[in-house]
């Protein structure tokens, strides 16, 4: 498939720290997974993807649009959703009037047609009941689904949400699952995320980062198989890092303890081992 989205040897420098060190990666239409940990440069990536944030070196093409020209940066907003990491919220405007603000600063000038737009997303992320109910009266977990609202206006090709399952409970990350996977049959979505739940139910294709790099492109089944032969169950506590399961096991992940037995490798061990957590070898 061709690819939607296209990274270059991406960099981005902060003072002295190098928060993404040329990177190159494609997108195309599905969900796609971020996972690292915090200040692997996950949402610096986010943000430039967003037209928020300039590169330091490298370059981004969406849709072969440009977004270092202002012109096809305009353009490219017009096709672009995204959901910052710490959304902005007017507390005294109701749910309609702040997802109508943001419909406006996207040029969406016909009254009529912006109105049932606002309703459109609403609608999606559960809040239609909600739309005259001041956003400082709703609870975190639906101000998170306000935000989604907010980038999903315009139908748009790419969707970049920074953390998106924030705040919400079993029941509302269930339904954002369901819309996300219906959204990524015809369009790119990228999610940073710290769930690597997430990760396994919702996304066809991963990529870690760690201190600014990439060290793994591929299927979450792939991620995980790096952990096979890596974990282990057994019945008294293991030497380093470990954890009871609920039938009274122990589970670690490295070198084979004494008289343990192999476990079922999942996408957080491959990502863990992957790492090198603390406490976990690589």
């Amino acid at each position: 498939m061709e690819p939607t989205l296209t990274v270059r040897e991406l960099t981005r420098r902060f003072g002295r720290r190098t928060a993404l060190d040329r990177v190159s990666l494609e997108f195309g239409t599905g969900v796609t997974g971020l996972l690292g940990p915090n200040g692997a440069g996950k949402t610096t990536l986010i943000r430039i993807l967003a037209t928020t944030l300039a590169p330091d070196g490298g370059g981004v093409r969406a849709f072969g649009l440009d977004p270092a020209d202002r012109e096809q940066r305009r353009a490219l907003r017009r096709r672009l959703g995204y959901l910052p990491q710490n959304p902005g919220v007017y507390a005294h405007f109701t749910a309609f009037e702040l997802v109508e603000y943001v419909a406006i600063l996207k040029e969406m000038n016909d009254r009529r047609a912006r109105h049932d737009e606002v309703r459109r997303v609403l609608a999606e992320v559960d809040l239609g009941d909600r739309a005259r109910t001041k956003v400082r009266r709703l609870s975190g977990g639906m101000r998170q689904r306000l935000a989604l609202a907010q980038a999903l206006l315009g139908d748009p090709d790419l969707i970049v949400l920074d953390e998106p399952t924030v705040g919400l409970d079993p029941e509302q990350r269930m339904r954002f699952r369901a819309l996300l996977s219906r959204l990524g049959e015809s369009r790119t979505v990228l999610l940073s995320t710290h769930q690597t739940e997430d990760v396994t139910t919702l996304c066809g294709r991963v990529v870690v980062l760690k201190a600014g790099s990439v060290v793994f492109e591929g299927g979450p089944g792939e991620l995980a198989a790096r952990a096979a032969g890596r974990v282990w169950l057994t019945t008294a506590p293991p030497a380093g890092t470990y954890w009871r399961t609920p039938d009274g096991r122990y589970r670690t992940l490295g070198d084979r303890p004494p008289e343990a037995v192999p476990g079922e490798p999942g996408v957080e061990d491959g990502y863990l081992l992957l790492l090198g957590a603390e406490g976990v070898p690589a």
